[in-house]
């Protein structure tokens, strides 16, 4: 998008706001609840969550062997191997939505056929240790089970659909890929301290415990990450992480602020109440009502388990909770923006209709259990 039509999109945005006969209270409280949630994005999920992702995906597309990626999440790849890896990686990631786009797009950029990075962008934030234990205790056992084995099954399927359906553009995408890495020497092992340092510090950062343990260990983890970089990086390797960061960072940041920003404007414009009477029972329409709405919200870590427990005290149906756990974990309007850019539209409207698709279908079959 260039500035030209960016320049148009806010005056079309603007012209919407100002005239659209809904009132200006209105119009009023849903800016302010977009700049809102976009400040309280910025502030708990920026620092913590979204910089130490990006470094982790620059890391991934300088020092990690393209070959290496290829032959084990490649198109080509064993997919008893692949997926099962992908899909189950992101249990150690305490991620949404949104921190995971950076991951997924070192990845996918680095050689990862469209069908494991899809499974690892999908459970990834759905498979949440602890969102899964915290959904266990606030909401059930049943449904936290019901949401694991459901994210498993959906990511491994979903990304085998797309792996049959662009396998040729996967192939051809792939094939342009060398298989290159740092320049430096470290040994495989230095490598996944490099690398386990950092998803270490991710993970302790998302972390709900006491500030000064939190950041005493963040500074232990910071300290170590320091001396690899200091003694066995070469400057140029340095400078390539560095670069390959920021080219993550503009491209997807961004993009992220809009939609985390058109999520809170969504979410003042759209009466409680008719969600609620929407989504009630165990019917296929409550179910996708559900998936729908879930795609679209932007929930940060943790924040839709007391959401969805208010909605199912107030009537709303097992199954269609279960719909919008996976629908509200895996998408957002951020996600989706961004993922337009990365995948291209045509790969990423049919991985968004997959999961709005086998959402409701296991929100069905779980309201039926």
């Amino acid at each position: 998008m260039n500035e030209r039509q960016k320049f148009l999109l806010l005056v079309a945005a603007f012209l919407v706001f100002y005239f659209v006969p809904w009132g200006h209270d209105l119009a009023q409280s849903a800016i302010a609840a977009g700049l809102m949630l976009l400040g309280e994005y910025a502030r708990e999920h920026t620092l913590t969550c979204l910089v130490p992702a990006f470094f982790i995906a620059g890391g991934i597309a300088v020092f990690v062997k393209k070959g290496a990626v290829l032959k084990y999440l490649g198109p080509k790849a064993k997919k008893y191997i692949a997926y099962p890896v992908a899909a189950s990686s992101g249990a150690v990631l305490a991620v949404c939505s949104c921190t995971i786009l950076p991951l997924f797009a070192g990845i996918y950029t680095g050689g990862a056929g469209i069908g494991p990075a899809a499974a690892f962008l999908f459970a990834g934030p759905s498979i949440n240790v602890t969102a899964v234990f915290l959904t266990g205790m606030v909401l059930g056992w049943d449904l936290s089970i019901a949401r694991i084995i459901a994210s498993f099954f959906i990511a491994i399927v979903t990304g085998l659909i797309l792996a049959v359906m662009f396998r040729r553009r996967d192939e051809e995408r792939t094939g342009f890929l060398l298989d290159e890495a740092g320049k430096g020497k470290m040994t495989m092992g230095m490598l996944l301290l490099f690398f386990g340092l950092q998803v270490a510090n991710l993970v302790v950062l998302g972390l709900k415990i006491s500030p000064v343990i939190k950041w005493s260990i963040v500074a232990v983890l910071l300290g170590g990450l320091t001396v690899i970089i200091t003694t066995k990086l070469v400057s140029d390797d340095r400078r390539s992480w560095v670069d390959e960061t920021w080219t993550f960072t503009k491209q997807i940041l961004p993009l992220l602020f809009v939609g985390v920003f058109a999520a809170g404007l969504l979410g003042e414009l759209l009466p409680e109440a008719t969600v609620q009477a929407l989504v009630g029972g165990n019917r296929i329409s409550s179910n996708f009502v559900a998936s729908i709405f879930g795609a679209l919200m932007y929930f940060a870590t943790l924040t839709e388990i007391p959401i969805i427990q208010k909605l199912m005290g107030m009537g709303m149906g097992k199954g269609p909770a279960l719909a919008l756990f996976l629908a509200g974990y895996s998408l957002s309007i951020p996600s989706m923006i961004v993922l337009n850019r990365l995948m291209g539209s045509k790969q990423a409207l049919t991985y968004i209709a997959l999961i709005v698709g086998f959402s409701t279908l296991a929100g069905l079959i779980f309201g039926l259990i």
